[in-house]
């Protein structure tokens, strides 16, 4: 393990990733660090990043939301839903994952990245969905 001389140091070949176009981080994290061939993005959450509030709606539009903000992050770095490798969702309540999955199928595509969904007992915000992804860096 590495010696930072800071707490908020990257090693070396990282990059921070950030955009106007996704929600400012609200905590010590960035939108999404590209390191090791990889783009390491932050749990999105459905937040209207020119207001910084949770959109109105159920899990439909909460899903959009929180995918229209990783794809905000995915742009920045130069990639789409055909780079993303692996999603993780979290739902505060699994009987959504239908209303969800059929969300999350529309806007990645043909993209099938590896994925797995956890219900968890809360998320910030009192929101009812949060997404993160891997997805792997273009070669030049």
């Amino acid at each position: 393990m590495a010696a930072f001389e800071k707490p908020h140091d990257l090693p070396a070949m990282s990059t921070i990733i950030h955009t106007p176009d996704a929600p400012a981080a609200i905590g010590p994290y960035s939108q999404g660090i590209a390191a090791n061939g990889f783009l390491f993005c932050a749990g999105q959450t459905p937040i209207d990043p020119a207001t910084m509030q949770v959109v109105t709606g159920d899990v439909p539009e909460q899903t959009e939301r929180a995918l229209a903000n990783l794809h905000a992050v995915l742009r920045a770095a130069g990639l789409d839903w055909s780079d993303v490798v692996k999603t993780t969702v979290f739902l505060r309540d699994m009987a959504d994952f239908q209303r969800m999955n059929e969300v999350y199928a529309r806007v990645l595509g043909d993209a099938r990245p590896a994925r797995s969904t956890v219900a968890v007992l809360g998320l910030p915000r009192d929101v009812r969905v949060e997404i993160e992804l891997v997805a792997a860096l273009r070669t030049s």
